[in-house]
């Protein structure tokens, strides 16, 4: 009797509790992600960490548990992905004809190989979809690596997301409207030499150039997040910047799709032009860190 009373008070109640817990359910999850931004992990040196991947059986098993935990994050990120170019299918041609611009229209390209449209047309809506779904993968790897983080760093790296969006959207406009219409006359016109550009060409050299500089784009928010939590110093960026450069010249001989030295410059200058802002804004955040480190050693001393 008892048990047919329990589950008859779990069917007359079902309802009631659904609707309470759909109405509940955003605050609680405020909460619980309050509480997660919040939460210090236990520090534990990384040579213990490394160590004990070879004497201790529950780190192993810890180690693969976060293997496991990635692989799911990543698997999100590559859906997310192959939904951002789904979703990029149905602005392709318009994009195409856009970012052909420069050689006055699609007319003005030539395919040479059977499948080389469907394969331009792939290329250009992958990198739509890297663009469109960048906020949400970005997202994906900050959630595996917040566990480990402290409730400031995790703080930085959430606020971070929707900016290096936008940096590495300026990266591409940076390319399209300032180093396309420099390098695409000068690779054009070098000798008297009739240009026919395939399309494969044309886009693999767009696309390609415009995914790197957006990336370069981003140095100057990962060298600041890096300062914030002290594995970066502003010191050691200024000192070092003659090999700054010359890494720089070598990063951007390999990333660039042509051997020109016009190009390769034009791809050096604002690469440069990022390490020098990077510089002070390292210095921004390392003030900022020492301040903080002050005020809580004040606060340690008060306390004692």
């Amino acid at each position: 009797m008892t048990n047919f009373l329990k589950t008859l008070w779990r069917v007359i109640s079902f309802p009631f509790v659904l609707i309470f817990k759909i109405i509940t359910f955003p605050f609680r999850a405020i909460r619980n992600f309050s509480q997660f931004l919040n939460t210090d992990p236990e520090d534990r040196p990384v040579t213990d960490v490394f160590a004990s991947l070879v004497t201790d059986a529950n780190t192993r098993e810890f180690f693969w548990r976060e293997f496991d935990i990635f692989r799911k994050h990543l698997l999100r990120a590559v859906i997310a992905l192959a939904v951002g170019v789904v979703i990029s299918f149905n602005f392709t041609i318009p994009l195409m004809e856009f970012l052909a611009r420069p050689v006055n229209g699609l007319e003005n390209l030539q395919a040479i190989e059977v499948t080389e449209e469907i394969g331009v047309f792939m290329r250009v809506a992958l990198t739509s979809g890297v663009a469109i779904m960048l906020p949400y993968i970005a997202f994906e790897l900050w959630l595996f690596a917040a566990p480990g983080l402290k409730s400031r760093e995790k703080k930085f790296g959430l606020f971070g997301i929707p900016l290096a969006t936008i940096l590495f959207l300026g990266g591409m406009a940076f390319t399209y409207y300032i180093l396309l219409p420099t390098a695409l006359p000068f690779l054009g016109g070098f000798t008297k030499i009739s240009q026919f550009w395939t399309a494969r060409e044309y886009f693999k050299f767009v696309t390609g150039f415009m995914v790197w500089i957006g990336l370069f784009f981003e140095f100057p928010l990962v060298v600041y997040v890096l300062t914030s939590i002290g594995l970066v110093k502003p010191q050691v960026l200024s000192q070092q910047w003659r090999l700054a450069i010359v890494i720089i010249a070598i990063i951007a001989a390999a990333v660039t799709p042509t051997i020109d030295p016009v190009t390769m410059g034009l791809t050096m200058l604002p690469m440069i032009m990022l390490y020098f802002a990077s510089i002070g804004l390292s210095f921004i955040a390392y003030a900022g860190r020492r301040r903080k480190q002050a005020q809580a050693a004040a606060e340690e001393t008060e306390s004692v």
